[in-house]
């Protein structure tokens, strides 16, 4: 561990990050041997957690999830507007690296939402709006938030089939919003070409911190000039997604590329 960390709140940052979409509850034992702790430590981190909110216990089975302490402090954080803060150099430097907009999204309920962005330079470029609100099922940046959450919840988010069609390149059913979710889980990117606005065209990469996913990276501009060069918008995005990571949290890792 790096000189000036504290063991014990490290560890027990560790048992909150431990908690995720693909695993909400734990208990004790399991827990323990997940981060390599002695159960005894991990039963005192857990109850010191739960003294403070941040985790509950279900007094029938005596498992974990986490608490309405971990809410108030994610609305506090949002808005604080530091995630845009911190993102904005990262998008401006990406954005002159390539000459396309550069937009970071977050989920939105069902949608997603713009926290941070900065448009390209010159005549025929993207402009984004912080604070729009897009759906989830239309193009990239939405197809890298929920790529990876439980396909029940998503159908919970969206709704029942069809969904609504923007564009005749929309995705409308869960069929195909899953073979773009395995692009993303088997990639790590994701192509969409005009599924909200058929004259736009996007790629996204997913910016995940301790092996979740909190918001989504995308270089956005006029269709046919992005889908002939996606090939070349790639590298710079994931290395931008990378800085990005580390910025937010120097021990998480960069986005997924498989």
């Amino acid at each position: 561990m790096g000189s000036g960390l504290l063991q014990t709140a490290d560890r027990a940052l560790q048992v909150l990050l431990a908690f995720s979409d693909q695993r909400p509850e734990w208990g004790v034992s399991e827990l323990a041997r997940q981060l390599g702790l002695d159960k005894s430590v991990t039963q005192r981190l857990l109850a010191t957690l739960a003294n403070r909110g941040f985790v509950l216990a279900d007094p029938d089975t005596r498992r974990y999830r986490l608490g309405p302490a971990v809410s108030q402090l994610s609305r506090v954080a949002e808005r604080s507007g530091a995630l845009s803060l911190i993102a904005r150099p990262v998008l401006a430097k990406l954005a002159r690296e390539t000459g396309e907009s550069a937009v970071l999204n977050v989920v939105h309920g069902g949608s997603y939402r713009t926290v941070a962005a900065v448009d390209a330079r010159g005549p025929l470029s993207y402009s984004a709006i912080v604070g729009h609100v897009m759906p989830g099922h239309a193009g990239c940046s939405g197809h890298v938030l929920f790529a990876r959450q439980p396909i029940e919840e998503v159908r919970e988010l969206f709704g029942p089939e069809p969904l609504t069609r923007y564009t005749a390149n929309t995705p409308t059913n869960y069929a195909e919003l899953q073979q773009r979710w395995q692009q993303v889980r088997d990639t790590g990117v994701s192509v969409s070409a005009g599924e909200f606005d058929a004259n736009v065209g996007a790629v996204a990469v997913p910016l995940p911190l301790h092996g979740a996913t909190v918001a989504s990276m995308t270089l956005i501009g006029p269709a046919e000039r992005v889908l002939n060069r996606i090939d070349d918008l790639i590298p710079p995005l994931r290395t931008a997604g990378a800085e990005l990571s580390s910025r937010l949290a120097p021990g998480s890792a960069g986005p997924r590329t498989c």
